[in-house]
Order: C-alpha cells, then sequence, then structure tokens
C-alpha cells in the first residue's frame, strides 16, 4: 500500500489542529469581493459624488461584515497563561507551555503550546474547538478528545466546559451565547433595511433603522456581558491559574453598534436641521422628492396646457380640465 501525502489510505488519520474559522472565512471573502467590486466601478461616478458614495457604501460594509463576522469569532471572552504544568495523564513529567481560552457565541477554542515546541520527544502544538452550537454535540466532542488522549491542560479547561461541571461554565457561556447571537441577527435584517430606506426619497426612516440595528449590536454585547456578574470557576493549570477577559470581538461588536447609533441619529438630526444637506449626501434627487410631495410639477402643468392648446380648446375649457 503506497503512501499518499504522507498518509496511509484506509486508516485512521492523524490528529489535525483546529485552523482559521473557515465560516468566518467566507464572510470576510463575501463582504471584501463586494467591496473590491465597489472600488472598480466607483470611477464611473461623476462628481462630489464619488466620495459621498465611497464613505457612505464602505461604511454599511464593514458594518454588515462586523455583524456576521462576530458569529464565528472565537474572540469574545480570551484568556492566556505561561506555566509549568503536566502534560499527559499518569505520567510525572512536566512541560513549559503557553495555554489560551478562546469563548465565542459557538463554542470554546484551547490552545497549547510548549516553550519551546519540542518536549518530551513531541511536538507540543495543539488548538482544539468544542462547540455547542445547534447541530453540535458538545459532550461527544469532549468524550472524542478523551479517547484521542489530548493533553491534560486541554482536557481539564474542556471539562470545565462540560455539562456535567458543577462549574456552570457551559449553561453560563451556552445561554450567553445563543441570545447575543439571536440580537445580533435581528440587528442583521434592520441593517439590510436600512440599506433599502436610505435609498428612498425620505431618509429619516432608514435613521431610525440605524438605531434599531445600533440597539440590538449593543444588546449582544450586554446579554454576553451579563455572564461576567455569575462568579466563575478558578481555572488552576499547573502553577498559575488563568484568568478571562472580554476579546476583539466583543470590544468591536461595542464600537459597531455605538457607530450605528452616531450615524441613525446624524440621519435623523440632519433630516429636521438640513434635510437638503442630507439629500445631497445620500445623492438623492431634491426636485424629485419635492415634486413627489406637492404632486403635479411645474413641468407637467405646462405640457398639459400645450397638448390641451394642439386640439383646439379654449381657455376656459382648459382652465377647467386642470
Amino acid at each position: 500500500m503506497t503512501l499518499w501525502d504522507g498518509v496511509l489510505p484506509f486508516y485512521p488519520q492523524s490528529r489535525h489542529s483546529a485552523g482559521f474559522s473557515f465560516p468566518l472565512l467566507v464572510v470576510i471573502l463575501v463582504f471584501l469581493s463586494l467591496a473590491i467590486s465597489f472600488l472598480l466601478i466607483l470611477p464611473g461616478i461623476r462628481g462630489h459624488s464619488r466620495w459621498f458614495w465611497l464613505v457612505r457604501v464602505l461604511l454599511s460594509l464593514f458594518i454588515g461584515a462586523e455583524i456576521v463576522a462576530v458569529h464565528f469569532s472565537a474572540e469574545w471572552s480570551v484568556g492566556r497563561v505561561s506555566t509549568n504544568t503536566s502534560y499527559k495523564a499518569f505520567s510525572a513529567a512536566r512541560i513549559r507551555a503557553d495555554i489560551g481560552l478562546h469563548v465565542g457565541l459557538e463554542g470554546i477554542n484551547i490552545t497549547l503550546k510548549g516553550t519551546p515546541v519540542q518536549q518530551l520527544n513531541e511536538t507540543i502544538n495543539y488548538n482544539e474547538q468544542f462547540r455547542w452550537r445547534l447541530g453540535e454535540n458538545y459532550a461527544e466532542e469532549y468524550a472524542e478528545a478523551l479517547e484521542k488522549g489530548l493533553p491534560d491542560p486541554v482536557l481539564y479547561l474542556a471539562e470545565k466546559f462540560s455539562r456535567s461541571s458543577p462549574c456552570g461554565l457551559y449553561r453560563q457561556y451556552r445561554l450567553a451565547g445563543h441570545y447575543a447571537s439571536a440580537t445580533l441577527w435581528v440587528a442583521f435584517c434592520l441593517w439590510l433595511l436600512s440599506n433599502v430606506l436610505l435609498s428612498m426619497p425620505v431618509p429619516l426612516y432608514g435613521g431610525v433603522s440605524l438605531l434599531a440595528t445600533g440597539t440590538f449590536a449593543l444588546l449582544s454585547v450586554v446579554v454576553f456581558a451579563s455572564i461576567a456578574s455569575v462568579p466563575l470557576c478558578p481555572l488552576r493549570l499547573g502553577s498559575s491559574a488563568l484568568t478571562t477577559h472580554y476579546g476583539a470581538a466583543f470590544w468591536i461588536t461595542l464600537a459597531t453598534g455605538v457607530l450605528c447609533l452616531l450615524l441613525g441619529g446624524a440621519v435623523v438630526s440632519f433630516h429636521y436641521a438640513w434635510p437638503s444637506a442630507l439629500r445631497t449626501f445620500l445623492d438623492l434627487n431634491v426636485k424629485d422628492c419635492g415634486n413627489h410631495s406637492r404632486g403635479r410639477s411645474p413641468l407637467n402643468f405646462q405640457n398639459s396646457i400645450i397638448i390641451h392648446k394642439q386640439f383646439g380648446a379654449s381657455d376656459s375649457t382648459i382652465s377647467t380640465n386642470l
């Protein structure tokens, strides 16, 4: 039997560490493609409208990409510690390693990297995912990790987040992630609605939708932060304790929520204070908006008079019909 890419076929494959999140990569590529496509057609827009559209579209794409991407990020709550700890069960051998814990809305990611990487005649570099999202069973993934014989620090942290653990971390983070994810999807739908309404003759409703988008984005942050009010289990790894803090996804979502509130508030304020400046920025036709609100335009009125005179109607008939 021959080797294929260094692996014997039809045999159990070797362990592969969890790499970059594939759904997160897809989200980034989709929104990046939309941004590049817009930049390619940007030179075709004439005048100052080009820069207005540039700011408007790029800001909108950033907000939409962030709202979707943080669902698949494991950087909502993170912790890292360098410690001297045991490596395997039933062994007195100890290693020096950096251990990281990354908590997301759909599960956790545990990293273990030796310092140096080569210790005990092994390569110590692990990156393992344990998920509790819909369709995934955390208990089954933890049982598979036990069968693989993963290192003690990885199994220790994974056990703390299991359903049977007295710490209650599984219920805490799973419920927080579930409700935070639900509010973020509502924010995403409102973001889509705001893009449609901002292209309408009356942009006020688009500003209100942006305010609602920011409100739900901030609500997801508040929901996830509610776990901080519950005392967490101490996580001791060898000679050190691992403590967690809010990660990049948490702070970016908070910043995006505040940004949506500022943009929505600006649109509403400009709608009442400087409506013409707002329509200019949004590249809306002021004349069309005014004619739409007043009814028949003067141009259409003059055309009606010309048509009636061509057919020989009298001035009294014209005034009656018009």
